[in-house]
C-alpha cells in the first residue's frame, strides 16, 4: 500500500481511539541540561515515574545549567550520575557527548537548537554520538519547540494495530505525517497523544 493510504488506514484508527482532538503540543524544557538529559536518558526508562521527577530536580538544583555552556561547565565539577540519581555508563556519556557537540558548534540556548536542528548536515552529526539514532533527533527536536514525528515502539504499536505494516523509520514517520496532515493535528501534539494512549501513561 502507498503513504497516502496507510495513512488514511492510520488516522481513522486515530479518530476511533482518541477521538476528534485538539492535541496540544507538549512543552519540552527551557533548561538545556534538562533537554540534553531527557533525549539521552529517556531510551527504555519509565518516563513519569522515573525520569521527569530527575530532570525537575536538575533544573532546581543546576540553575546555571540553562545553557548548554552552563551545563557544560557543570559536568566538568559534578558527576551527572550523582545528580540524576541515574547510575547508567552509556547514556551519562551520551549526555556529556552531546554537550560537547553542540558547545563545540555554538548551540547555548533551546532557540539556538530549535535554529541548528533545520540544517541536514547538523542532525547527521548528532547522529554520530553513540546512543542517539533517527528517533532521538526527532525527540530533541519536540523537546525544543519542533513539531516533529518521533517514532519509538508505542507509536509502532499503535500503527500496526491500525492495519499498518512493519516499516522502516523514516516510511513509518511518513505515514504518521501525513495522518496529522489528513486530520488537521499538530505533528508533535498528535505524537504525543499517541504515546500518552498506550497502557501505563498518564
Amino acid at each position: 500500500m502507498t503513504v497516502p493510504s496507510l495513512a488514511q488506514r492510520l488516522a481513522e484508527h486515530i479518530q476511533h481511539l482518541l477521538g476528534a482532538g485538539p492535541f496540544p503540543q507538549p512543552g519540552g524544557w527551557t533548561h538545556m541540561g534538562a533537554v540534553i538529559c531527557d533525549v539521552s536518558f529517556q531510551p527504555r526508562c519509565n518516563y513519569e515515574a522515573t525520569l521527569r521527577p530527575r530532570l525537575l530536580r536538575l533544573q532546581a538544583n543546576w540553575p546555571d545549567a540553562r545553557t548548554v555552556r552552563g551545563f557544560q561547565n557543570r559536568l566538568a565539577m559534578e558527576d551527572l550520575a550523582v545528580a540524576m540519581k541515574f547510575n547508567h555508563t552509556q547514556k551519562v556519556a551520551t549526555a556529556h557527548a552531546i554537550t560537547d557537540l553542540l558547545a563545540a558548534n555554538g548551540v547555548d540556548t533551546r532557540d539556538d537548537l530549535r535554529t541548528w536542528l533545520d540544517q541536514e548536515a547538523n542532525r547527521t552529526a548528532l547522529r554520530t554520538v553513540k546512543g542517539v539514532g533517527p528517533k532521538s533527533i526527532d525527540y530533541i527536536g519536540n523537546l525544543v519547540g519542533r513539531s516533529q514525528i518521533a517514532v519509538d515502539v508505542h507509536l509502532r504499536t499503535f500503527a500496526e494495530d491500525a492495519g499498518v505494516p512493519a516499516l522502516p523509520y523514516e516510511q513509518l514517520r511518513a505515514v504518521y505525517e501525513e495522518a496529522a496532515a489528513l486530520l488537521g493535528h499538530d505533528r508533535g501534539g498528535l505524537e504525543h497523544a499517541v504515546w500518552r494512549s498506550k497502557p501505563g501513561a498518564v
